[in-house]
């Protein structure tokens, strides 16, 4: 970390809107006017939609995410968390990952840590449950879903067999129906290589505590994505949700009990828990209370967008709704992260604000390779695809949103590789701990262990 006499803007988060916030920021800024701070305890942005398709194979997990350092060389970069803000010293509490925590001075701040899983005090949920909000829960999952077809192909005891075969996803917004139709179609794949698997011995079980799934597409086309899902044989739960799930006996509340070795979280997000101790207002579900200008209320040095921030939707109200939000997806935070950067600027400067209004423009889900859901809004009008072609808009409008050129070109490979080359289903279970055959490779043997103490007991 440097030290500086120049202004230094502090971006806490390296997520989507941290990113793309210190990127515009970086642009629009003149030499020497200012220093970009960005804080995050991970030094890559992961760009969530695609989680689903890592998860599966198609993608490389690699070409997910964006290493922060290589796309923001003009800023300063820490690794690590801030922990506290002190605002009337303008100091931030940061702890790295190593070593002590330390006091970093700032005049501008803008808040993007983004949202984390939403979870409930389930019995089990925290020992069994696996979620989907980074790249290693999307290698983890893949990993862990081949590994059950391992075992399932190697044992004769049909109860292991039943219980490795038996997958449950709770949650049926995109993080869960996508996922759910990703590792669906990867385990089908998958299956035609083990002798004694088949895809009619799997089950896979969809759960949510609404009436529908993917709410996100309107009505019609979550009906059509229940009714595809239903049609590969997803067993699909709603109006229910999981009461416990200890050793993996999964008991929803409609009655309904199976055992998995595997539980997918994706019921929803919460604002990361962090934000309670910064010292700004919250609204009343946690996220950071803003204006339209995305400055934090009462502050003209603090913003915020983004899955943490309470945004007003200007579109919404100007037509009549005072009660309208911004929705936490990919299509807001892209475009709230170039209006913050540029009010970042105005208020160094001390130029006016601008307002952030950004209508609708649909929305696109992928439910495996070549299926899927989109609703494009064009002015009045709502155009509604499913299929290969919605499939196709999913892929076009996530490519067009990943961040820099170079992953662009990444992902675009993979995706051409595809359609040439057969799925990978390769388990790569080790890398959960890759130190454990060495391990039992360089460990004492149990006589020289007897023959030490005895010589130190002698002696």
């Amino acid at each position: 970390m440097s030290t500086t006499e120049r202004p230094r803007i502090l971006v806490v988060g390296g997520g989507y809107v941290g990113l793309y916030a210190a990127r515009r920021i970086l642009k629009k800024m003149r030499y020497a006017e200012a220093t970009v701070t960005v804080v995050d305890p991970r030094s890559y942005m992961t760009y969530q939609p695609f989680l689903p398709e890592a998860a599966a194979g198609s993608i490389s997990p690699r070409h997910v995410v964006v290493p922060l350092r290589r796309v923001l060389p003009k800023a300063e970069v820490l690794t690590g968390r801030v922990t506290t803000i002190d605002h009337d010293r303008k100091v931030a509490t940061v702890a790295p990952l190593v070593g002590e925590a330390y006091e970093l001075p700032f005049d501008y701040l803008v808040i993007a840590l983004g949202a984390v899983s939403r979870t409930f005090p389930i019995p089990g949920l925290a020992e069994n449950g696996i979620g989907m909000k980074g790249i290693e829960e999307a290698i983890g999952l893949r990993n862990h879903v081949l590994e059950q077809l391992d075992k399932a192909d190697s044992t004769t005891d049909e109860e292991i067999r039943r219980k490795a075969l038996t997958f449950v996803f709770i949650g049926g917004g995109f993080a869960g129906a996508e996922t759910i139709g990703e590792v669906e179609d990867m385990a089908r794949d998958a299956a035609k290589y083990y002798p004694t698997v088949k895809r009619e011995d799997m089950r896979f079980v969809l759960v949510d505590a609404a009436d529908k799934i993917l709410p996100e597409v309107g009505p019609k086309l979550g009906e059509y994505g229940k009714k595809h899902l239903a049609s590969r044989g997803i067993e699909i739960h709603l109006s229910t949700s999981m009461d416990s799930c200890i050793d993996g006996h999964v008991v929803l509340k409609n009655g309904l009990e199976v055992d998995s070795n595997t539980i997918v979280w994706t019921a929803g997000v919460k604002p990361n828990p962090a934000l309670a101790r910064f010292g700004l207002p919250l609204g009343p579900r946690g996220h950071v209370d803003t204006s339209e200008t995305l400055q934090v209320q009462g502050t003209d040095y603090v913003w915020a967008a983004g899955d943490n921030a309470q945004v007003p939707d200007m579109v919404g109200r100007n037509a009549g709704n005072p009660n309208a939000w911004c929705p936490p997806n990919a299509q807001h935070a892209l475009r709230q992260a170039k209006v913050l950067g540029d009010n970042v600027i105005s208020g160094m400067r001390g130029f006016p604000q601008k307002t952030y209004s950004h209508a609708n423009k649909g929305a696109v889900a992928g439910l495996g390779l070549h299926k899927g859901v989109a609703m494009i809004v064009m002015g009045k009008m709502k155009i509604k695809l499913k299929g290969r072609l919605a499939w196709y808009m999913h892929r076009g409008y996530h490519g067009m949103a990943m961040p820099t050129f170079n992953r662009k070109i990444r992902v675009l490979a993979d995706w051409t590789l595809g359609m040439f080359l057969k799925r990978e289903v390769v388990s790569l279970g080790a890398m959960e701990n890759p130190r454990e055959e060495f391990y039992e490779a360089a460990k004492p043997a149990p006589q020289a262990k007897k023959a030490d103490a005895e010589k130190a007991k002698a002696s």
